[in-house]
């Protein structure tokens, strides 16, 4: 899908790079209206707008599409940035090209949800948006009912019913060696002590392992912890502790070949 030379007319080989000078330029001569300068920082950006576009290279959609609505979003974000922040126009266009991509993506899912719920969940996510502006943080949800007079539980139900579906192999994290996937956050509560029909081969394994692999191993098998919760108890990164989980479970297979 990605891997098209021509999107929507546009020759991807040939979109031109503008310097961080000329950018800075560009958006002071938008502010004053300079609609010319905005033609040409709009097409100095649409090589940010494919790179974002490449990250849904996985569905079914045209990219011919999501290119056109991705540049909705850079539209909306070159009116909206201030130049008077302290921060780079692409770390602010980019969340605002991915947003405007999911919301496409979400009326157009084959899951249907229905219209109330997703009027709830926009007017939740603007009023998100809103906030996060004038406050420097989220709102809870308590503050988002309040606005718009709807319970906490029907706004977490609402935002929850327009969330893209996804894998749970879908990597979230990945620090040059090794990933970390949706799978690794989940909790299961149900593949605990007593699914374990060989606990007494698995406790003699532990054993041998370092006691920080054997406390890791228990905290994620036996306890049912994610990932997340034991790097958050023992204080050190997710990241390390997939290493350490991998390897202690490496060193166990070892042990039984």
């Amino acid at each position: 899908m990605i891997n098209k030379v021509e999107i929507c007319g546009v020759n991807t080989t040939k979109l031109p790079i503008l310097s961080n000078e000329e950018k800075n330029r560009l958006l002071k001569e938008i502010k004053k209206g300079n609609l010319e300068s905005r033609e040409k920082f709009i097409n100095g950006n649409l090589r940010l707008v494919l790179s974002v576009v490449q990250r849904f290279a996985g569905r079914a959609e045209s990219a011919d599409d999501l290119f056109q609505i991705g540049c909705i979003g850079l539209i909306k974000a070159i009116d909206n940035f201030d130049i008077n922040l302290n921060v780079q126009f692409s770390t602010y266009a980019v969340p605002m090209i991915i947003g405007e991509i999911r919301r496409y993506l979400r009326d157009n899912n084959s899951i249907r949800v229905s219209r109330s719920i997703k009027d709830l969940a926009y007017k939740s996510i603007n009023y998100k948006n809103k906030f996060l502006k004038e406050n420097n943080r989220e709102p809870t949800l308590e503050e988002i009912s309040k606005e718009l007079d709807a319970t906490p539980e029907e706004i977490s139900f609402s935002l929850g019913a327009v969330q893209d579906p996804v894998s749970l192999q879908e990597p979230v994290f990945n620090d040059g060696s090794e990933s970390i996937y949706i799978i690794d956050q989940v909790s299961d509560s149900k593949n605990t002590d007593e699914k374990w029909t060989e606990r007494i081969t698995i406790s003699e394994a532990l054993k041998k392992l370092s006691a920080k692999e054997e406390m890791i191993i228990n905290k994620r098998f036996f306890d049912g912890r994610t990932q997340m919760e034991v790097a958050e108890e023992i204080g050190i990164s997710q990241a390390q502790v997939s290493r350490i989980e991998k390897s202690a479970i490496n060193h166990i297979k070892r042990l039984y070949n």
